[in-house]
């Protein structure tokens, strides 16, 4: 199925991370002519003074990051890089939400490369997750520099080591050209198959019946008493801090309640869920006051998903139901471009970001959107848990059924689209993908 997709993309994240790509382009445009009318208020922006800067010395780091990469080690950077004679330069600047790059290692990137005047560039940033780094370059691929920070990220030994290492890693690999070897390298494991055994979490091992606890009674049972409540205390944490990032109190949003319920029950009461959802979307497309062409999406969604219920003769067909009203219900939310149901199993509902992931076996590299369970998994090394299909009488990933046997292997319930606005999963519905594949099988 992957053949004729390497090179596609899923759909950027909305509101939450970065902003929409209309918006993006509207307003880059009016920066450049109110830039153009006001040089000086050009020269004091945060992405010339990081350019003016780099005209000095390879390597700019934000003041508040002296402490995890110092004068000594930028000065290291500096003549690594000088080493490497590439046009490779160090951006490190943290990258918030709300922020001048809206968060996103990419936008700040492309800010400083047009600031620096557009010359061939590989700019290495700091990255997504809170130990990882990213990198760009122009032209596209000619040093393999993207692949080169993504291995670095993949790395057990750079675990732990500290941002200045993962650069000077990320480097010595650029100057080395091996960026996509590294990478392939890197990843080889990531697929490998689960330990064996039975858990009431999906993918967590279970100890065997016979092992007992280590440890002093004492030890155990301060670990009894404790361990839940530093547990709640995290969970309180972590809920108040992405309290303002989730997408649960969005009028239209699927409740991540759904999904739980979805994930517990059988084929049947997966069905009986999914008809909910389905006249609960179309209650709420009829009611809405928006855009109308907001509207007329979640209409097609939801005839869409109508569709499959219909003819859906499994769980990936009615976890295709799901997807559907999702995407209706994003037309109809806040977000413009919210990223779409979890790639490896869209019953974990809606998925936090999108990371590179390489299908057993095969060379070419995919992006695919992920939740935050799937996440874990791949950077603990660990296979995240599928949802299965059949192929023949055997269960084997969804994705790995032929494309032109299954929808949803073809867009990866969202995952594996091109981005275009008139490629979606109700549109492929609609022009008769479904019913196609159904055929075909």
């Amino acid at each position: 199925m992957f053949t004729d997709l390497r090179h596609r993309r899923p759909r950027r994240a909305g509101a939450r991370r970065r902003m929409p790509a209309v918006a993006g382009a509207v307003v880059s445009a009016l920066a450049l002519v109110w830039c153009a009318a006001s040089p000086g208020a050009a020269a004091g922006s945060p992405g010339q003074k990081i350019a003016d800067a780099l005209r000095r010395s390879p390597v700019y780091v934000d003041p508040s990051l002296d402490s995890a990469v110092g004068g000594a080690a930028q000065r290291q950077l500096a003549e690594r890089i000088r080493g490497t004679h590439l046009p490779i330069r160090v951006v490190l600047v943290p990258l918030v939400e709300g922020d001048s790059w809206g968060g996103d290692p990419a936008q700040l990137a492309e800010v400083v490369h047009d600031r620096m005047g557009g010359d061939p560039s590989i700019i290495i940033t700091l990255g997504e997750f809170h130990d990882d780094i990213a990198a760009r370059e122009w032209p596209t691929g000619a040093h393999q520099a993207q692949q080169a920070a993504a291995a670095v990220f993949h790395q057990s030994d750079m675990e732990g080591a500290g941002t200045a290492r993962r650069v000077e890693r990320a480097i010595d690999i650029i100057a080395a050209g091996d960026g996509e070897k590294e990478y392939e390298k890197a990843t080889a494991d990531l697929n490998a198959p689960a330990p064996s055994g039975t858990s009431d979490e999906p993918g967590a091992a279970r100890p065997s019946e016979h092992s007992k606890p280590s440890g002093s009674p004492v030890v155990r049972a301060v670990t009894l008493v404790a361990g839940p409540l530093l547990l709640l205390g995290a969970v309180g944490l972590l809920w108040r801090r992405r309290a303002r990032v989730r997408d649960l109190a969005t009028p239209f949003a699927l409740p991540r309640s759904v999904f739980a319920a979805a994930r517990r029950a059988d084929e049947a009461e997966l069905r009986d869920r999914a008809a909910a959802e389905v006249v609960r979307l179309g209650e709420e497309a009829r009611a809405a006051q928006g855009d109308p062409q907001a509207v007329g999406r979640a209409l097609d969604a939801y005839s869409a998903a109508g569709t499959v219920l219909d003819r859906a003769r499994g769980v990936p067909d009615l976890a295709g139901v799901f997807a559907l009203v999702a995407e209706g219900r994003a037309a109809l939310g806040a977000e413009e471009a919210p990223l779409p149901l979890c790639f490896f199993h869209p019953l974990h509902g809606p998925a936090a970001r999108v990371l590179p992931w390489r299908p057993l076996g095969r060379r070419e590299e995919l992006r695919v959107a992920a939740c935050e369970s799937c996440v874990r998994a791949i950077r603990s090394r660990r296979a995240p848990e599928v949802l299965t299909d059949r192929r023949g009488d055997r269960p084997v990933p969804y994705f790995e059924v032929d494309a032109a046997h299954s929808l949803w292997a073809a867009t990866g319930y969202g995952s594996l689209l091109s981005g275009e606005p008139d490629d979606s999963l109700a549109a492929r519905v609609q022009r008769g993908d479904f019913t196609r594949t159904l055929d075909a099988s």
